[in-house]
């Protein structure tokens, strides 16, 4: 069994030689379970005052037999990373439910289910790894949720300081090897989440790796919160991610100029894990895996990306074509950049000398 320090050694030598691979959605595959209020409730909660059904991440203390058939499936399909169920696994996220006072065992048992999966799953030429997800939460730090009150903020930068470091301590705790911040819509989210897990690295002794990933939230090619790639990564790049990257909202069609615009400037790793395509009239999702595979081959090619996966829509089905779409196939080099002092607002900037 690995230590720790050995997982993070072995994954960065990894990613060194060849493209890594993310697994796909998890919210599809539950769906896909069909499961019923009792299922989500189990016998722990059957009392429970409130409604559960929807609460996904809860799963990993209800049906955790369900979450570990997830996690093997994406492995199988040739995985790399696994992503813990844990994208809703804040306490200002499960408040929605009732459930902050569960939140230490629903992160804790979403890491240690995925851990047991890849540590099963993992040889020594092919080692797995795990990737603590933390989602933005439902609450935005930078924008008001009342027109009437554009100064108004529904919560703010110490609380979500607080609910992320309760979160990645769990995490931590049941065998995270890696935060995934994930589909990041409001930088200065992003921002408490970077704040929260320096802070628990100075405080353990422990230092993990970040992988900080985006969402452009439409056409207009920008975060909900205004920010364009470039003026993103100004925002986040004190934090010398793993990875830099984007997920979510759009399909690999329409994400891949974004992505293609922060590899240009980002002197880290570069990861993307597209939508099955765009959403259809009824919510699904119809690109083939074969489709996004494509996608993904050409921006390995290209030279744009260092870890590939699949987020909304995308199946071990997906996975398994993306996996061997990239074998064999030489990750990005990071650009080397001259020192400069690079701001941001909505827009990037950068002093000349």
């Amino acid at each position: 069994m690995q230590t720790p320090e050995e997982r993070i050694a072995a994954l960065c030598a990894a990613a060194k030689t060849r493209v890594l691979v993310l697994d796909g959605a998890m919210g599809t595959m539950i769906q896909n379970l069909k499961l019923d209020e009792a299922a989500f409730r189990g016998d722990r909660f059957k009392d429970w005052d409130w409604d559960l059904q929807g609460d996904n991440d809860l799963l990993n203390v209800t049906q955790p037999a369900a979450i570990r058939k997830i996690h093997d499936a994406y492995l199988e399909a040739g995985a790399d990373i696994l992503k813990t169920n844990t994208f809703n696994g804040t306490a200002i996220a499960q408040a929605d439910y009732g459930m902050q006072a569960a939140v230490g065992d629903i992160n804790r048992m979403g890491a240690e289910l995925a851990r047991a999966a890849a540590d099963a799953a993992s040889t020594p030429d092919r080692p797995r790894f795990v990737a603590g997800a933390i989602g933005p939460t439902n609450r935005t730090a930078s924008i008001s949720p009342d027109v009437n009150d554009p100064g108004f903020r529904n919560v703010s930068f110490d609380e979500l300081v607080v609910a992320y470091r309760e979160q990645a301590t769990a995490l931590l705790e049941g065998g995270a090897d890696i935060f995934l911040v994930e589909t990041v819509f409001d930088t200065l989210n992003a921002k408490a989440a970077i704040f929260a897990l320096m802070a628990l690295a100075e405080e353990t002794g422990r230092t993990v790796p970040i992988m900080i990933s985006g969402t452009i939230t439409d056409l207009s090619g920008r975060t909900l919160s205004g920010q364009t790639p470039e003026a993103f990564w100004h925002s986040i790049m004190h934090a010398r991610p793993f990875s830099v990257g984007f997920n979510c909202a759009l399909g690999a069609a329409q994400l891949r100029p974004h992505v293609a615009a922060i590899a240009r400037v980002a002197d880290v790793r570069v990861s993307a894990h597209p939508n099955a395509g765009l959403p259809n009239d009824l919510g699904g999702y119809d690109e083939t895996p074969d489709e996004t595979a494509a996608h993904l081959a050409e921006w390995t090619d290209s030279g744009l990306v260092n870890i590939v996966g699949g987020c909304c829509g995308t199946t071990p089905d997906h996975i398994r074509a993306i996996a061997q779409a990239v074998k064999g196939k030489r990750p990005r080099t990071p650009p080397g950049l001259p020192r400069r002092l690079r701001l941001s607002g909505l827009e990037p900037f950068v002093a000349v000398a």
